[in-house]
């Protein structure tokens, strides 16, 4: 399985980059509609269904798939042999910050949960805040790939 791996390492990399590229698109956007969507859209309203869609779609079916390929992507080059050395300290910062963009995926899929029941208590401001999250994880983790400082 390791020869195979390390055979589609360069298809595994580039699918590994477009499926975060994907994500990331996602995770930027996301937080966006709900700051407008807490701030300006009347409970019930037409355009409250409107946005309901649209974060709908985006989360199930541009988000989820994109966050579980890069996942497998992911997972599938820490196990090429020669790529990742465990005894350094960047690939477990890296998985960290990974891990950190993960669960903030998640919170985006309970506030989308919140919308959609009428239930949403948090000002736009919160999601303006909140929307600096994944640009923090991504440069944790673009730093430790390419610089790999330890």
């Amino acid at each position: 399985m390791t020869d195979f791996l390390a055979e589609i390492y360069p298809w595994t990399k580039s699918l590994h980059v477009i499926s975060v590229i994907s994500w990331m698109a996602g995770l930027f956007y996301l937080p966006r509609l709900f700051v407008h969507h807490a701030e300006k859209v009347e409970v019930g309203s037409d355009t409250d269904q409107l946005f309901q869609m649209m974060e709908y779609k985006l989360l199930r079916v541009i988000m989820n798939p994109a966050m579980i390929s890069t996942w497998v992507f992911g997972l599938c080059l820490v196990f090429t042999p020669g790529i990742v050395d465990w005894s350094l300290g960047w690939p477990w910062v890296k998985a960290a910050a990974v891990l950190g963009m993960t669960w903030f995926h998640h919170w985006l899929g309970y506030r989308r949960k919140e919308f959609e029941r009428g239930e949403n208590i948090r000002a736009g401001r919160t999601y303006r805040i909140m929307n600096e999250v994944p640009t923090v994880f991504m440069i944790v983790i673009v730093v430790m790939v390419i610089v790999r400082p330890f």
